[in-house]
C-alpha cells in the first residue's frame, strides 16, 4: 500500500512538473508582437515612484512621465490609434523577473542598457541618454563622487547599475540598498545617508521636489536607457525600433521630450 502511494504521489509530482514546463516553454514560444496585434494591448512595464519618468498621480490615478508618454506613442505607431498600452507597476528588482514570467510584454522604466543584462533580455536603441550623479543635501561637503570618503553611506535602489557602479568608483563607501527611488530619497531626507546615487535624469527629479537637495560633481557613467524585450522576440523589437525611428522623424520624440524636460538637452536622443 505504501509503495502504490508513493507511486501515485510520484506520478502526480512528474505531472505539475510537467506542466509547468509546458506552460514556461509556451510564454517563451508565443509572438509577443503577434499577441499584442490580436489583443491590441501591449503590456508595459513602468516605474510608479520616479518624478518626470514614471509617478503614480494620486489624484488622477494614472501613472505619468517620459516613460509613459514615449510607451504610448510606441504602442499606437505599432497597433494604430485602436492599440491600448497597459501599465504595470515594476522595480529595477522585478522588471527582468515579470518580464520572463510572461507578466508584461516589455520595459520601458528608466532601464540602462548594459552588457550584463543582455545576457537575459534584448535591448531596443537608445531612447534617453542618463548618466549617473549623485544627490545631496546642500552645503554638503561631498561634492563629486571622489570626495566621498570611506565609511560614507551611500543610498542606492537594489538590482540597478547604480549600485554596481557606485561599488567601481568608491570601493570603501558603505553602501545601503532600498527597494525603489521613493524609499531611498526618503532615507537620505531622514539622514539615513550622506548622498544618494542613480541617474542624473531621476536625481533631478528629486531635487525638483525639494530646494534643500541639489545634484553635485556632474556625471561619471554613461547609463543610455532602452526598452527591454525578452529574447527571441525579434519582430517585437524591429518593430519598437521602428516606431521610435518614426517618432523622431515626424516630431513625436521631440513634442515627448521637451514636455518633460524643456530647459535640459542632456538626455535628448538625435537621429
Amino acid at each position: 500500500m505504501r509503495r502504490k502511494k508513493l507511486f501515485s504521489f510520484l506520478t502526480l509530482l512528474m505531472a505539475v512538473f510537467m506542466l509547468s514546463a509546458c506552460k514556461s516553454e509556451s510564454i517563451a514560444d508565443k509572438d509577443v508582437l503577434e499577441m499584442s496585434k490580436d489583443s491590441d494591448e501591449i503590456i508595459w512595464g513602468v516605474k510608479n515612484d520616479t518624478r518626470l519618468f514614471g509617478l503614480m498621480d494620486i489624484a488622477s490615478g494614472e501613472v505619468k512621465g517620459f516613460d509613459i508618454d514615449i510607451a504610448k506613442a510606441i504602442t499606437e505607431k505599432i497597433l494604430g490609434r485602436d492599440g491600448h498600452p497597459t501599465f504595470v507597476e515594476v522595480t529595477s528588482k522585478t522588471r527582468i523577473p515579470l518580464l520572463k514570467n510572461g507578466n508584461i510584454n516589455a520595459i520601458i522604466a528608466t532601464m540602462t542598457i548594459s552588457e550584463e543584462r543582455k545576457k537575459e533580455v534584448d535591448f531596443s536603441d537608445v531612447y534617453f541618454d542618463a548618466g549617473q550623479s549623485l544627490l545631496v543635501k546642500k552645503g554638503s561637503p561631498i561634492k563629486d563622487v571622489d570626495s566621498i570618503k570611506p565609511g560614507t553611506t551611500v543610498l542606492a535602489v537594489k538590482g540597478s547599475t547604480s549600485t554596481e557602479n557606485i561599488r567601481k568608483h568608491s570601493p570603501k563607501a558603505n553602501v545601503l540598498e532600498l527597494e525603489n527611488y521613493a524609499e531611498a530619497f526618503t532615507a537620505l531626507q531622514a539622514g539615513q545617508g550622506e548622498v544618494m546615487t542613480t541617474d542624473n535624469a531621476i536625481l533631478l527629479g528629486m531635487a525638483s521636489e525639494n530646494s534643500n537637495y541639489e545634484l553635485v560633481g556632474g556625471t561619471f557613467t554613461n547609463e543610455p536607457y532602452g526598452v527591454a524585450v525578452d529574447k527571441n522576440q525579434k519582430n517585437f523589437l524591429h518593430a519598437i525600433n521602428k516606431a521610435l525611428k518614426e517618432m523622431h522623424e515626424d516630431g513625436t520624440y521631440d513634442e515627448i521630450y521637451e514636455k518633460w524636460f524643456p530647459n535640459d538637452d542632456e538626455g535628448r536622443v538625435y537621429e
